[in-house]
C-alpha cells in the first residue's frame, strides 16, 4: 500500500475557486485521493506541521474538513531535529521553509509519494520521494500512467 504526505495546497484544493480548469481538475482528483484513503487503499502520513499551519485556518468549516482527513493518517511526524535538518538541506536548494518542513517530515517517514499543488515545489525538489499534483499523481498510481 502507498504511503503518501499531503501538503496544505493539496489538501485545501477543493476550497478554491473552481472557475479555473486546473483548481478543478485538481479537486476531482483530490476528491478521489480522499476516497482511496477512506477506503484504506492508500496510507496518509501527517505531521505536526499539518497541525501548526491547519490550526492558524480562520475558516472554521475549511479548518474541520483537513482535521478530519488528518484524522485517519497512519503514520505521524514531529519536527524533531532529524527531520529540523533534513528541512535546512531543502532550504539551501531554494525550498521554502514550510515547504522544506513538510517534505523533511515525508521523507522521515519514508512515503513513497508527496502530493502537493505547488509546481515550483514539484520543479525544485531531488529527493527520493516521488512528487506530483494531483492529477498527476491519480493518473500515474491510480490509472497506470
Amino acid at each position: 500500500m502507498l504511503k503518501v504526505y499531503i501538503d496544505m495546497s493539496a489538501l485545501n484544493r477543493i476550497f478554491d475557486d473552481q472557475s479555473q480548469s486546473r483548481i478543478y481538475f485538481e479537486s476531482s482528483a483530490m476528491i478521489v485521493i480522499y476516497s482511496l484513503l477512506e477506503e484504506g487503499k492508500l496510507e496518509l502520513c501527517s505531521s505536526v506541521i499539518h497541525e501548526y499551519e491547519n490550526g492558524k485556518n480562520p475558516f472554521l468549516n475549511k479548518k474541520a474538513f483537513i482535521e478530519n482527513v488528518l484524522r485517519i493518517s497512519k503514520w505521524f511526524c514531529e519536527a524533531d531535529e532529524k527531520v529540523l535538518k533534513i528541512a535546512e538541506r531543502l532550504e539551501c536548494e531554494g525550498i521554502k521553509a514550510y515547504d522544506a518542513l513538510h517534505l523533511a517530515c515525508a521523507e522521515a517517514l519514508d512515503a513513497e509519494f508527496f502530493i502537493t499543488c505547488d509546481d515550483k515545489l514539484i520543479k525544485r525538489y531531488r529527493g527520493s520521494m516521488r512528487v506530483a499534483d494531483p492529477v498527476n499523481f491519480v493518473h500515474e498510481t491510480i490509472y497506470g500512467g
